[in-house]
């Protein structure tokens, strides 16, 4: 198993909010968590670090073998639930963080078994030698529209209120995360990235970039290729791959 992870702040914003947690819990086993925190001054930063730290430390602690799938999706939505829980308290004690909230996408790999939740627009790819698919879906606005019909695809890419997010880590006392269960019989890579990396780099791009090749090579080609698009947003990334 592989993993490799890196964020950059981009080439606009002065402070990077994104916060990546990720490593080995055992040799077949690697879990990722990806954050793009949001509110004003460094309040995103905030959230993104403990809502990483949190689910991170939580799950890979509470991990172990012999664990169904069952319990695994407990092991992850308590982990958010509770880096919600900090969040929202924190937010709660300080009026200038008032609002504070961070996207979230995690994923536990386990051999050719992979458990992933989000909250949020950030996003998990999973990729195999029939190509690049999207595991997660946007929580925003723009695509709830999309969903009932009331714009095309097209006009939910270009939408001026595309950046609004319908649900994320702490700004509420609770939070409702989406949770998917994935095995996969050969070669395959699980992608997450946050949205200053997806509105540049289309699925092909993704694919062409990553799968099959040196990860360490792949996330950082991602990352300038950004950049040189405008880099208008920090940019993150992490991909296991067995």
């Amino acid at each position: 198993m592989y993993l490799s992870y890196n964020s950059n702040i981009g080439s606009v914003r002065a402070e990077n909010q994104d916060k990546i947690c990720a490593g080995f819990l055992y040799d077949d086993v690697s879990l990722a968590v990806v954050c793009d925190g949001m509110g004003g001054a460094a309040s995103g930063a905030v959230a993104s670090e403990i809502a990483a730290t949190e689910i991170y430390r939580r799950v890979a602690e509470g991990y172990r073998r012999e664990m169904k799938p069952q319990t695994i999706r407990n092991l992850l939505e308590t982990a958010v639930a509770a880096a919600n829980s900090i969040v929202y308290e924190k937010s709660c004690e300080d009026i200038e963080k008032n609002g504070m909230g961070t996207t979230c996408v995690a994923a536990l790999v386990a051999g050719k078994h992979a458990y992933i939740i989000n909250v949020g627009d950030s996003r998990a790819y999973i990729m195999n030698d029939k190509g690049i698919r999207a595991v997660t879906e946007d929580h925003t606005y723009v695509n709830m529209l999309y969903k009932h019909g009331e714009i095309t695809y097209d006009e939910m890419l270009n939408h001026k209120m595309r950046n609004i997010i319908t649900r994320a880590v702490g700004v509420d006392p609770q939070v409702e995360p989406d949770f998917f269960e994935l095995e996969e019989t050969g070669n395959f890579a699980l992608f997450l990235c946050t949205d200053g990396l997806y509105l540049y780099c289309t699925e092909k791009i993704i694919y062409d970039t990553v799968f099959n090749k040196n990860l360490d090579d792949g996330v950082s080609d991602l990352i300038d290729y950004c950049n040189y698009c405008g880099g208008k947003d920090n940019i993150s990334a992490a991909v296991i791959a067995n």
